[in-house]
């Protein structure tokens, strides 16, 4: 029986598979509607297209992710290189990580240039599939940043390709996402407040990218200005579709203004038709089938959901830290002005900016709320926001009347 949390699980993993029984798929749709059907797709993983059927009774979902993300980058060493041999993939595997990581995200310091190349990868996919590891974990957030692994599949197979990931595709199929997430989202009818929070999780989860100031805020941002044409991969366009048909799922339903939309999208990409229903049909049947499992799908409004359960975690660690907090927000005078007239009308971009700054500066020298500091800790600063005047003692807002 494999223990994803072992030494040796990856060369355990392919002896235990018997990988001369491994068929190499030779049809890039079939490859992707297998990955689509375990899960994989859709950040929660179900069941493993194996030759040999695996236990994880008792596992957890970081290890069951380990043993999918391994099982799909060997698919797709398969299918585009149209090898059978564990020993060359992982030495591939590796070497891509190695390109991978990017400037400013040390996400392979554990790996030791004296171990073999397995240990070498088990390192890299243990810390890969290490989503969020701060509060937001605690929700349902990582179903986001699991199903964002399938850009390590994409990014594989260009490298596999080209002998390296070529410039910028990391980056661009992130923005491209994101994009086409937040367009999708303003296709609804029935808008809410939690729809840009959908997008800011779908933010915080991407690891290339930074988004300061996205273009589909602009009213006059259409589909067209997606420029998807710089895929041209299959499994590339029928991911960005199933990413998109992800998103307008958050509310449980779609509406046909929003089934329309993955139709242009399709008809953009050159996507038959065919594949948006099957598209629509694959996540309705699996969502239903696992919703009870899947705390994303298990709420009538889970991005509301996500919201009150870390507002609520926040405000405990608030009220945990609350003197010494109260103390470093008092020392700063600027803050907490702006803290105040924050509470009495919007502050401009200007202020909040300084606001943000100051507060993250605060949080460094806190270490309970250093989770600020970390990836999707971006998501939790409004909350902090909202409820610190709440925390600071009545002559607080006496003080700014003498101030104006």
């Amino acid at each position: 029986m494999i223990n994803p949390s072992a030494l040796g699980w990856i060369d355990k993993f392919f002896l235990k598979q018997k990988t001369l029984l491994h068929i190499i798929e030779t049809d890039p749709t079939i490859f992707y509607k297998k990955i689509r059907e375990t899960g994989f797709i859709y950040g929660h993983i179900v069941s493993f297209d194996t030759p040999f059927p695996i236990v994880t009774k008792g596992w957890d979902e970081n290890e069951i992710s380990k043993v999918a993300l391994i099982n799909t980058l060997y698919g797709i060493y398969g299918l585009t290189t149209k090898e059978n041999n564990p020993e060359n993939f992982i030495i591939k595997t590796v070497a891509f990580y190695n390109e991978m990581n990017p400037e400013g995200f040390n996400l392979f310091k554990k790996v030791l240039p004296n171990s073999t190349p397995a240990l070498n990868l088990e390192k890299i996919i243990d810390n890969r599939v290490q989503t969020n590891i701060d509060i937001i974990s605690k929700n349902f957030s990582h179903i986001v940043t699991n199903a964002l692994l399938f850009i390590d599949v994409l990014a594989y197979r260009q490298y596999l390709i080209h002998g390296k990931i070529p410039e910028k595709y990391l980056k661009r199929i992130e923005e491209s996402i994101i994009n086409m997430v937040s367009l999708a989202l303003k296709t609804k009818s029935n808008k809410s407040k939690y729809d840009d929070l959908l997008i800011k999780l779908f933010e915080s989860s991407v690891r290339y990218s930074k988004f300061s100031k996205m273009n589909f805020q602009s009213i006059s941002f259409r589909m067209e200005d997606l420029k998807l044409d710089y895929f041209s991969s299959e499994l590339e366009k029928q991911y960005l579709i199933d990413m998109a048909g992800m998103a307008l799922w958050s509310d449980g339903f779609l509406e046909n203004n929003e089934i329309y939309f993955l139709h242009k999208l399709a008809e953009l990409m050159a996507i038959p038709d065919d594949f948006v229903v099957d598209s629509i049909n694959e996540t309705n049947e699996f969502i239903t089938k696992h919703k009870n499992e899947i705390s994303y799908f298990n709420y009538s409004n889970p991005v509301k959901h996500f919201y009150d359960q870390t507002t609520q975690s926040v405000i405990k660690l608030m009220t945990r830290n609350k003197n010494r907090l109260v103390k470093e927000i008092i020392e700063s005078k600027e803050l907490m002005l702006l803290l105040a007239y924050s509470t009495r009308r919007d502050l401009d971009e200007k202020e909040k900016k300084k606001v943000r700054k100051q507060l993250l500066d605060i949080c460094k020298t806190i270490p309970s709320l250093t989770i600020f500091l970390l990836p999707g800790g971006s998501l939790l600063l409004p909350i902090l926001i909202k409820f610190i005047p709440t925390l600071l003692p009545s002559s607080f807002n006496e003080n700014l009347d003498t101030e104006e």
